[in-house]
Formats: structure tokens, sequence, C-alpha cells
């Protein structure tokens, strides 16, 4: 068997620990249980990467901001903020796995996720 790698496919996860990375990607989309709009961003430097989901709801503009904010693009009120500005800003994060109950199987999952955004 062959196994192809492609652009952008070169790298594994980050390992635990804070890590200073680049915003290289975002890709937007839509949640698979309850439709809430979201951003993913592909936070990366030479020692691998991790994708983070921002999800744009109430309970989730605290942790968008403070990534813009980090980011050093400061939010006002009455602008609507572009995922695009981000690309290409370089942040410090906390890398970790994180467990959760799987809303459509009730199974324990667990991912990969960027918390703690902080300026570089």
């Amino acid at each position: 068997m062959k196994i192809s790698v492609d652009k952008g496919q070169d790298k594994g996860f980050l390992p635990d620990g804070r890590h200073t990375v680049e915003i290289t990607a975002i890709e937007e989309g839509t949640s698979e249980h309850q439709h809430v709009p979201f951003f993913a961003a592909r936070l990366e430097n030479e020692d691998g990467f991790v994708s983070q989901r921002f999800y744009n709801s109430e309970a989730g503009h605290p942790i968008i901001l403070q990534l813009y904010s980090a980011a050093g693009i400061k939010p006002e009120e009455g602008q609507d903020l572009d995922t695009q500005q981000l690309i290409g800003k370089r942040v410090s994060v906390e890398v970790s796995d994180h467990s959760y109950a799987d809303p459509a199987t009730g199974n324990e999952r667990s991912v990969r996720q960027a918390t703690g955004f902080r300026a570089a």
C-alpha cells in the first residue's frame, strides 16, 4: 500500500505543552449536531500542528475574542471580525487532549485542542 502525503500533511500533532504557533489556514463550517457556525484554525510550527474549532455562539465569543486579542487584532463594538485576518498571525497556545461524550453515541471521545491563547 502506498500512502500519499499531500501538502500540509507532513507534520504530526503538537505535543502537550505551550507552543508558539502560526495560524496557517482557516476553514469554515457548521457543527454536525446543533448546526452552530464555526471556523477551524490550523495552528502550526516546525514541531507539528493542531486544528482548533471556534464556535460562533454566545458561549464561544469570549474564546474567539481571546484568540483575536492574542493575535494582535483588537475587536471593536459594532465592527465584524473577519476570520481571514487571522492567517499569518502568531500566538502562544497550550496544547492538550480533551475528552467528551459524543452526542450521537454517548461514547467517550478525545480530541487534541489548543487553549490559553496569548500574544506570542
